[in-house]
């Protein structure tokens, strides 16, 4: 089975989190992330999404699509500013605004577009990866699922 373990290790900033964690998001330093499509720039709010449970920030362009996908840990989303369509396969979809959330199941195969400029918090119960899937549920290599079309 192939996969991407999104690697964080370069956005995480080494603090005593066992002090507690105080952060405006000006102050986050955001960039893109490989195997992500390049309209997403993301950093870490705490913990390490290569180990195990974390929270990171996000923010996407207008009409920036994360295709078909799903992630080993349980995610949940929570737009912070702007807009975005949250579909899951076998399920709903929504476009959710400030304060909407969304939460998917470990495996669970969904996509997300900002509708238009949009943030959002994402939180993790483990290590963060993310499968790319084609329209018949088959793993792809990110390169497939990011190519312009």
């Amino acid at each position: 089975m192939r996969f991407v373990a999104v690697t964080f290790a370069f956005l995480f900033i080494a603090q005593a989190e066992e002090m507690g964690v105080l952060r405006k998001l000006s102050e986050n330093k955001l960039a893109p992330m490989p195997g992500l499509p390049s309209c997403i720039t993301m950093a870490v709010e705490s913990g390490d999404p290569s180990k195990g449970p974390s929270v990171i920030v996000f923010k996407g362009t207008a009409g920036c699509l994360i295709p078909w996908h799903w992630h080993t840990p349980t995610e949940h989303v929570m737009i912070v500013s702007g807009s975005a369509k949250v579909e899951m396969k076998g399920g709903g979809s929504a476009t959710l605004g400030p304060g909407g959330y969304a939460m998917m199941p470990s495996k669970h195969v969904h996509q997300f577009r900002c509708t238009s400029a949009c943030s959002a918090f994402v939180s993790s119960d483990g290590a963060f990866d993310i499968h790319y899937v084609d329209a018949n549920g088959k793993e792809i290599p990110p390169e497939a699922a990011l190519a312009k079309k």
